[in-house]
């Protein structure tokens, strides 16, 4: 693609970036078919090609953002199936990054719109509050006609999001370490989240387990805290830094007391967001280094699981598992065998989902922030759940559980949880009726060395 931008302007770090993305982009359109907004929406400009154009000619003109590139880029979901698509490499993920921050700073929002998104950036991201705000849900729901009718749709859509009532709080919480029983053979560091501590604390609890009785040690550091991605896909650039610096401060800290073998992540929309510490603090001198170390160190839990010896199962299942790969995972890190070799090793059967590639809906704060449309592709992806005729659905990301969970009667749990169980843990909440078929793996009566003396 050609750009036209003067000198001046590529002295910016913004337009310079944007550029060179821009010029990678030849026209070519294969992102139209597999865009989860193009498919349903059928407009050009709600299609990676067509937004591309729309954020090249704002940044050209140097303009304010207007209406209209506001209104389509804050429609794309950044699920990032586009960049798995392209064949010109076009990074698409930071290019709408820069639009956001830029429309951020420059596009005007109605009143409804920003107390929205700053509700939810003053809330979600902070575990105590988010745990107030989900407790007082409940008492939305008899007000939920009354605010569609008068288009409060965001504020209820996020009310029909929140359980009815909190989960048991987690075995392991606050900063600390779950050591190993048996002789460490591995360090790691996990990162504890925000959401998913209130949502499904349980998710944090079965990677410890998992991990633990296996030999590795297990540490949530003080001062860690939300990844940052939910402001930084809002374009609250400097706030989003205050999280992910904060949190290198703290792992950083955390490396110095002892060697450290990976930083985990079980969020899989967290997880892309930390493996992007080191381009999001490239032009910080003080972070850069530090930021792009942790990067490298960073994988989900399944990456982990997968090049780890978790030895053998001690129960086995005739269950069906519907896998559902998250955005962030298969497209935002191209994690996409991992998890499903892993529940295959722990015994279950593994079945696909048709139109894997389609996002559920959920991408952060979307499916409060654009209801209809996440609504619309919750139901198709759940059709294509239902025509797998799973027992369970297993997903690595606590966004589309919480999405998914909304609309379908099948019960769905973190991959994690579901190892754990093999592995030895509890039955994952929601499927206590599924326990019956699963059964423990008979320990033999004699050790192997009573059989070679034989």
């Amino acid at each position: 693609m050609q750009t036209n931008f003067t000198a001046e302007q590529l002295k910016d770090p913004r337009i310079s970036e944007a550029d060179k993305i821009l010029r990678r982009c030849v026209h070519c359109g294969f992102c139209t078919a597999t865009c989860s907004t193009y498919v349903i929406l059928g407009d050009e400009r709600d299609s990676p090609r067509g937004r591309i154009y729309l954020m090249k000619d704002m940044f050209e003109k140097g303009a304010d953002a207007s209406p209209e590139v506001q209104h389509h880029v804050d429609r794309c979901l950044s699920c990032l199936s586009c960049m798995t698509t392209c064949p010109g490499g076009v990074d698409y993920m930071h290019l709408v990054d820069l639009a956001r921050a830029h429309i951020e700073e420059t596009g005007t929002r109605s009143f409804k719109d920003r107390a929205m998104r700053k509700l939810l950036a003053l809330t979600v991201p902070y575990p105590d509050r988010f745990k107030r705000a989900v407790k007082l849900a409940p008492l939305g729901r008899p007000f939920l006609p009354l605010m569609r009718r008068f288009g409060f749709k965001e504020l209820a859509a996020m009310i029909e999001l929140a359980p009815r009532q909190l989960p048991p709080s987690a075995t392991y919480s606050g900063a600390g370490a779950a050591a190993t029983q048996s002789e460490r053979r591995a360090r790691v560091i996990m990162l504890a989240g925000c959401a998913q501590q209130v949502l499904r604390p349980e998710i944090n609890d079965a990677t410890i387990r998992l991990l633990a009785r296996r030999g590795v040690d297990v540490v949530v550091s003080a001062g860690a805290g939300c990844c940052g991605a939910l402001q930084h896909h809002m374009g609250k650039e400097q706030d989003a830094l205050r999280f992910v610096k904060a949190n290198v401060d703290a792992w950083t800290k955390e490396m110095a007391k002892g060697a450290v073998d990976a930083i985990v992540i079980n969020a899989s929309g967290c997880g892309t967001t930390v493996k992007d510490y080191g381009h999001m603090l490239k032009d910080d001198p003080e972070y850069a280094q530090r930021a792009a170390k942790i990067s490298g160190l960073t994988v989900d839990v399944s990456e982990f699981a997968t090049k780890y010896d978790l030895g053998p199962p001690v129960r086995w299942s005739s269950l069906r598992i519907a896998y559902h790969s998250a955005c962030s995972l298969q497209h935002g890190q191209r994690v996409t065998d991992e998890p499903k070799a892993l529940l295959k090793r722990a015994g279950y059967t593994v079945v696909d989902i048709g139109e894997a590639h389609i996002c559920c809906g959920s991408a952060g704060t979307y499916n409060i922030l654009q209801p209809d449309l996440a609504r619309e592709l919750r139901d198709r992806k759940i059709r294509n759940i239902r025509n797998a005729k799973p027992d369970v659905v297993a997903a690595g990301n606590i966004g589309c559980i919480t999405q998914l969970a909304g609309g379908m009667d099948i019960p769905i749990a973190h991959t994690v949880e579901l190892l754990d169980w093999a592995y030895g843990g509890p039955v994952p909440r929601g499927l206590e009726n599924l326990a019956t078929f699963v059964s423990d793996v008979p320990k033999p009566k004699a050790a192997m060395e009573d059989y070679i003396r034989a």
